[in-house]
């Protein structure tokens, strides 16, 4: 168990899966806020908007049209950041190494989780969500199978606080070239931890978590969420499955039953800390799209939240966190606290 003093002062805590120490400062809750405060965002109040270009039958920004769709809705992003027939070029001045530059082709796509307006992860059903694991397994396999592509990133930002442009409930769903940087880490670490330990990281993890049950949010026969002990985000969550996959569309209809089920109940959550919708970025850590096992590798769901104190606060990532450690002020024990709360509150109300 934690100490009390890891509780009370400031300590930093190692993360296995990025090889990084995060500081955690819990005294500075204390501290009196005179900062930056946000607005807080109004949910979409009509089933279709007339004006939002991902609602079915609507003229997108450039210019092609929606069609009326009724469950979920795939495109290729009319402004996309990667382009899939990018010609192949290479730069490296005076060979040193040091400016360097190099193409990358990709394919970038929209994901419209379903076809209300007014909708997000957290109020659509269960049976809606689990309609939108499918769609991303689907579009897992499709692209990881592609020669030209070594890994598929699925995310969604939530709320205008993220960098959401359209409300309605929608995600993305990147594949590129080659490894991008963060799962390039996690890959590292999973590969040396396998071969010191001969287990997965994240599954002998998910085994001490469990066993301890203090930073567990929720949980199911497949699934469970966890604000992680390394956590920088103030509610940062990770999703782990409970018995060993590696990509998405290797998931079992149970484990994607399970995952549409805690995404409902964390989401929702969100949703109660602050009586807000809540901001966010999620994304899913598969292994990469290169046709080998990855024995070392757990599928993953990383939610990055910014809300730190209440609705208006937001945690900042500056200074300090730029130019030396990630830093945060309410311990993941306590934030773990506060969802378990919000989920029971949610279960009240269901009830």
């Amino acid at each position: 168990m934690i100490n009390k003093i890891f509780q009370e002062s400031p300590h930093r805590r190692w993360n296995p899966l990025k090889q990084e120490w995060v500081i955690v400062s819990p005294h500075r809750t204390e501290r009196p806020w005179q900062g930056q405060t946000e607005s807080t965002s109004t949910p979409p109040s009509l089933a279709y908007d007339p004006s939002c270009y991902l609602c079915p039958g609507n003229t997108r920004a450039g210019g092609h049209k929606t069609p009326k769709y009724t469950g979920t809705y795939v495109f290729e992003n009319d402004f996309a950041a990667l382009k899939p027939n990018t010609p192949a070029a290479t730069l490296d001045i005076d060979s040193a190494g040091l400016i360097r530059a190099e193409t990358e082709s990709g394919t970038c796509r929209v994901l419209c989780f379903d076809p209300r307006h007014d909708l997000t992860l957290a109020t659509m059903d269960v049976a809606a969500i689990r309609r939108v694991v499918e769609t991303w397994a689907e579009q897992a396999a499709e692209l990881g199978a592609r020669p030209d592509i070594q890994y598929v990133q699925i995310f969604e930002n939530r709320g205008a606080m993220m960098g959401a442009s359209n409300p309605h409930p929608h995600g993305q769903i990147w594949a590129t070239q080659h490894i991008p940087d963060e799962p390039s880490v996690e890959l590292a670490t999973q590969l040396a931890y396998l071969a010191e330990h001969n287990q997965r990281l994240l599954s002998s993890y998910l085994t001490l978590e469990l066993s301890q049950h203090t930073r567990i949010v929720a949980e199911n026969e497949t699934w469970a969420a966890l604000v992680p002990f390394w956590a920088v985000w103030p509610f940062e969550l990770l999703l782990l499955p409970k018995h060993e996959v590696t990509r998405v569309e290797a998931l079992t209809d149970p484990q994607r039953d399970g995952l549409a089920t805690i995404l409902k109940q964390v989401t929702s959550a969100y949703n109660r800390v602050f009586d807000t919708p809540f901001p966010y970025s999620m994304g899913l850590h598969p292994a990469p799209a290169d046709n080998q096992p990855h024995p070392e590798w757990l599928l993953h769901l990383h939610f990055y939240p910014p809300l730190l104190r209440s609705a208006t606060v937001r945690k900042f990532m500056v200074g300090f966190e730029l130019l030396a450690s990630p830093q945060r002020d309410i311990t993941p024990e306590s934030a773990a606290a506060t969802l378990r709360a919000a989920i029971a509150n949610s279960s009240k109300e269901l009830q």
